[in-house]
């Protein structure tokens, strides 16, 4: 769960509520997996990985990464994820402007997806809104991965701004290829956060979360003091 989801929930269920996050699966998601090897040839990879879905912004990350291209030229996108209908729009997008070295790889399986994440040199998350918790800002993280991201609030309720990752305006397509130049081209910076993203994962495993849990659950069966402070609400606890 997140702050967003809970938010949505309170309004149709009142009551106290305690956040528990997803999890990601560390050893999966490992800074240790093989990268994809034709990917592997010098350029600069951005990755988006989601449905292809209007609300996830891919279009505000082509449009940004043209400005990539004429400051980067060796530099690629790959977008990993599936949605047959707006993935024809976006290859049409892509031949119009002429852009070259962009990839859609469709859908990919879990087991491969740990090492387009290790293939990256930045992850790109432009969602424009809708997003209640960033699971594959996690799953990049977990890798190692520095993030740009859209300034939505499930997105930064992960990312800590200028620490593992920046954020930026959602729909800002200007500031989006800015953000992603200067990551780019500064690669001490990406190691950094990209170091600094792998210790905050760990407090996402699912061993973590799992005690999460099972403290809520000895909390709820004991005496919680917001029990007395609010008695009228019941306890609610959701993960997502």
């Amino acid at each position: 769960m997140s702050q967003p989801a809970m938010e949505f929930a309170r309004g149709h269920f009142p009551g106290y509520y305690n956040i528990i996050p997803n999890g990601v699966d560390l050893d999966h998601f490992s800074p240790d997996v093989s990268p994809i090897d034709e990917f592997c040839d010098g350029k600069a990879n951005i990755l988006f990985v989601g449905r292809l879905e209007k609300r996830k912004g891919l279009n505000y990350l082509l449009e940004a990464f043209k400005q990539v291209k004429q400051e980067i030229p060796d530099s690629r996108l790959i977008i990993v994820g599936p949605g047959t209908r707006l993935r024809r729009k976006y290859e049409k997008q892509v031949m119009r402007s002429g852009l070259k070295d962009v990839v859609f790889t469709g859908f990919v399986s879990y087991d491969e997806l740990p090492r387009y994440y290790k293939t990256a040199d930045v992850f790109c998350a432009p969602a424009t809104g809708r997003e209640s918790f960033g699971i594959v800002l996690l799953e990049a993280m977990a890798v190692g991965k520095p993030i740009v991201a859209s300034n939505i609030e499930g997105y930064a309720s992960v990312v800590t701004h200028g620490v593992d990752g920046l954020l930026v305006p959602p729909e800002d397509k200007e500031m989006l290829a800015q953000t992603l130049i200067s990551l780019l081209t500064d690669q001490s910076l990406r190691q950094e956060m990209g170091a600094k993203g792998r210790v905050k994962a760990l407090e996402y495993s699912w061993e973590h979360i799992a005690q999460n849990v099972l403290d809520y659950y000895v909390m709820v069966l004991g005496e919680p003091p917001w029990r007395k402070q609010f008695p009228e609400f019941k306890a609610m606890s959701i993960s997502v």
